[in-house]
């Protein structure tokens, strides 16, 4: 039977390692995380991302339209995988790792968002060191990249307790004034690992959809 992991793999993506479970993002996902997003991310004088998608008046439909937007664009050259976050079986967020030309770069981008009544409970650092240990030991990934604002200090602290390191700046501009973006660099050597080990479902069928093992 067809089914809409076999047409697309990615959606048939789930990550697990104790308390945490990434879930790739399908249709009856999008209005809860719309519903985490909507109760807030972020301080509303504060703007963590490099776009400001957490100030729409339509969360549920602004995360609708991005998710289908890197469906129809997933490629082996350039795809995005995006997962809904659970802990202990809550809904809290989303994590992804993104990239271009991955079979000859073999390094990813993280990104990630945490319902901000969730933060400050070691869950942002759970999900970012399952996703990096997904990428390295499961995908053949050389290094994962991130970055964060410098006004942003819970990002960094999470990217430097997963064990990046910094790697260079930038500046920007942002809602009408000026930002500088810490880049950040993580090896698998470097990887502070998560203290449970990932269980990980649809992995072959994916590997082949991004070009590995065909």
């Amino acid at each position: 039977m067809t089914t809409i992991a076999s047409v697309l793999p990615l959606l048939g993506l789930r990550i697990t390692a104790g308390p945490v479970e990434l879930r790739a993002i399908t249709d009856d996902l999008i209005a809860p995380l719309g519903e985490v997003a909507a109760e807030g991310i972020h301080a509303p004088d504060a703007m963590p991302f490099f776009t400001p998608w957490s100030l729409s008046d339509d969360l549920a439909l602004s995360i609708a339209k991005y998710q289908w937007k890197l469906r129809a664009e997933f490629s082996p050259e350039d795809w995005n995988a995006a997962f809904a976050v659970f802990w202990d079986g809550e809904l809290v967020g989303c994590q992804g790792i993104a990239t271009k030309d991955y079979l000859i770069t073999r390094t990813g981008e993280t990104g990630s968002w945490l319902g901000r009544r969730f933060q400050g409970r070691g869950i942002g650092t759970a999900m970012r060191q399952v996703i990096c240990a997904f990428a390295f030991d499961h995908l053949d990934a050389d290094y994962v990249t991130s970055g964060a604002f410098t006004d942003n200090p819970a990002s960094l602290a999470v990217s430097k307790k997963a064990g990046y390191s910094s790697h260079g700046w930038r500046r920007v501009a942002r809602q009408g004034g000026q930002a500088t973006i810490q880049g950040l660099v993580l090896d698998p050597g470097s990887l502070i690992r998560y203290e449970h080990p990932l269980a990980v479902e649809g992995l072959e069928g994916f590997r082949r959809s991004i070009g590995l093992d065909t």
